[in-house]
Formats: C-alpha cells, structure tokens, sequence
C-alpha cells in the first residue's frame, strides 16, 4: 500500500495533476463552443458520442453527450491500461472521466446559447470558423497531455495504440483512428457536414504533429574549433549538458581536429553561442532542428562540489 501512495507524496505527481486538469479544461471548452452548437462531428470520441446521443434521443431515450462520453472512455481506459501501460492508463483514467464534468462545468458557467447570434448554429458564425477554432485549441491540450504521457482519452488512446504498434506518427494515428470514428457521423449529418468533419479530422493530425515537434525541438550542434576545450567545459559545467567529441579532418588541407556535437535546448544553444561569441572563440558551427530525443538527456547531471 505505501508503494502505491508513495507518488501522491511528490511535487511530479501533483503538478501533472494540476496540468492535465488544465488541458482538460481546455478540451471540454472546445468541445462545448465550438462542436455541440454546430453538431459538427469531428473524428474523436466526443463526436461519436454526440452521434449516439441523438440516436438515443430520436429513439425517446435522451443521453447527455457529457455522459455518453464517460461510458465510452470507460470502456478505452481498459485497452489503455492492457495495451499501453499502466501510467498511461492510470492518467488517462483521471483526464476521461473528467471530460464529461468539465463540459457540464463549461455550460453553467456560460451556456453557449448566450454566445450564438439568433438563427445561427455557430458561435463563431461560420462553421468553417468554428472548425479551426476547435482544432487548434483542441490540438495544443492534445500536445500538453502527451508531452506528460497522458492524454484526452477516446480518440487519443486509439491512436497511441496505433502509435505504439505500428509506429504511425502521433498526428497520422490520430488522422486514422478520427477519419472511421468521423465516418458514423452519416447517421445524423448530411454529407457536406461528414467531409468538413474529415477535415476537421485532417487538420488536427497536422496540428498535433506541428505542435509536438514544436514542444520537444532541440538543437543539434555541431562545433568545429580549436578551443574545444573551453566549450565543452562551458556545455558540461555550465549548461550541464552532456556532449560527444570526435576526431575530424579538414577535406580541404588535410589538418586534424575536433568536433563537439550537442543537444540543447534553444535557451542553452542561446547561452551557447553568447558565450562563443564574447569570448572571440573561433570555428565552425552548424545546428539543426530535431523533434525526436530517445535516452536520457532530459536527465540532467547535478554539480559535483569538491570540498
């Protein structure tokens, strides 16, 4: 019993708690303004709710999409538990339950009625609008609660499953999973309203995937220089960063040297290239994007003070 309380007891615990609370109040606001008012049926768990919510409603057996929701991310949260892992399953446990609550929540604090002009289905008047507006809000909570191995539950554990098996990019597992969940909306949608859904659908796997690379983007240096020395103490005991040397040669005049590479954040490559620069060190330096970091470099090393 102590193994199991002994997380609740750590700052990580609760400040995942309070960011998945957030992200999580973030998706419920676009889900409520944005794709009830509309009946715009997305690819996500919500919007097959939505689906079943009318068709229990037409049939006389009225089902609130908020508790349609639940039942259905009740139901993935064991998939996500067996097939996933366990802290997968365990955070995406608390963010899908509470996606119902927080769309009930979104709705006494300001019904989107107040919000819509008369005659009109939208709040942003235009349900292209409308689209975009749910996307990008929806794609950035989508980018938060991954960066902490959680997720908005329904859809999102489909497409980690389609994720981690197949080794699809988030943003096209997402786009997959979305476009056959998208699809049921032709029990109660036109079909001008099902293709803009795929859209919708389409462009949030793009988002998702422009806002994860944009989240975990690194810099990869390369640094050619005869005081390598200096930059790799100042990488190592300042930035407390690790660092790779390796021998080079000149294609040019055959002269022997050393190449630093590194991966840093863009306030640590900042910091970097201040230091090369007040100093007057001289090289040759060359950096690139990278979006995909696997080991422990996230791990920074503590100072070692010798007494």
């Amino acid at each position: 019993m102590k193994d199991l309380l002994r997380p609740l007891g750590t700052f990580k615990f609760w400040k995942e708690l309070v960011i998945m609370t957030l992200g999580m109040a973030i998706a419920a606001a676009a889900v409520y303004y944005f794709l009830m008012p509309s009946n715009l049926i997305i690819g996500s768990i919500t919007g097959l709710s939505m689906v079943l919510s009318n068709i229990f409603t037409a049939a006389g057996i009225p089902v609130k999409v908020s508790v349609m929701v639940t039942v259905i991310n009740a139901i993935l949260l064991v998939l996500a538990w067996f097939l996933i892992g366990k802290e997968f399953g365990a955070k995406t446990v608390y963010t899908a339950l509470i996606l119902g609550p927080l769309i009930d929540m979104w709705e006494k604090i300001l019904p989107y009625q107040k919000l819509v002009e008369p005659g009109q289905t939208t709040v942003m008047g235009e349900i292209w609008f409308d689209l975009i507006c749910f996307v990008l809000i929806l794609s950035i909570s989508q980018t938060i609660l991954f960066h902490i191995n959680a997720s908005t539950g329904g859809l999102d554990i489909l497409a980690k499953i389609v994720n981690k098996y197949l080794h699809f990019d988030i943003g096209t597992s997402v786009t997959v999973a979305g476009a056959i969940i998208c699809c049921t909306a032709f029990a109660i949608n036109p079909f001008r309203m099902v293709v803009i859904g795929l859209i919708g659908t389409w462009i949030n796997g793009i988002a998702l995937d422009y806002f994860t690379a944009s989240l975990n983007r690194r810099k990869r240096v390369c640094i050619i220089s005869s005081q390598y020395e200096r930059i790799r103490k100042y990488i190592i005991e300042d930035l407390q960063r690790g660092c790779s040397l390796y021998n080079v040669t000149g294609g040019y005049n055959g002269h022997q040297n050393i190449e630093i590479q590194a991966l840093l954040t863009q306030d640590e490559f900042a910091n970097l290239m201040d230091f090369i620069k007040t100093n007057d060190i001289h090289g040759f330096i060359t950096a690139g994007n990278v979006s995909e970091i696997y080991g422990d470099w996230n791990q920074k090393k503590k100072k070692i003070h010798k007494k």
